[in-house]
């Protein structure tokens, strides 16, 4: 497994705490940027490349924050065969891995609790998801609703 990590000026410092526990945790990663700290950069373009990296590949994760965690989710969203979703605890990561296969945790740096940091870090990654029928029915009506626009 591959993880992708992208955010913009309001979610860097987070973003960088995130790489430490990572690199701490030997999980492999890409910084997608910013990898400096500009006040005028804009979060979908790390957004979108995170989304684009993860698309590709199956059986990667990705991680995205800017302040509100809402602007990079919306973003990521966007990309086909992205399940991204805003997280603020371990509990609602390990229901959003089990039941909606997210393949995109969304954080709001400005909001989010760095003592909750490693916890839904580790959730994320290790939470596998719940393929039974009715899960997958869902995500195969959400698949249709995507091909419908």
């Amino acid at each position: 497994m591959k993880v992708y990590i992208g955010a913009d000026h309001r979610g860097f410092s987070l973003k960088e705490k995130i790489k430490t526990l990572l690199q701490e945790k030997n999980i492999s990663f890409e910084d997608l940027g910013n990898t400096v700290l500009d006040p005028a950069d804009d979060y979908p373009e790390f957004a979108q490349k995170v989304a684009q990296k993860v698309s590709r590949e199956q059986d990667s994760l990705g991680i995205v924050a800017c302040g509100s965690g809402v602007g990079v989710d919306v973003a990521a969203n966007k990309v086909d065969r992205i399940r991204s979703a805003l997280i603020t605890s371990p509990q609602q990561i390990t229901a959003a891995r089990q039941d909606d296969n997210v393949n995109v945790m969304a954080l709001a740096a400005d909001f989010f609790k760095e003592e909750d940091l490693e916890s839904t870090l580790t959730a994320f990654l290790n939470t596998a998801y719940d393929s039974s029928e009715k899960h997958q029915r869902r995500l195969d009506e959400i698949e249709n609703i995507e091909h419908e626009v």
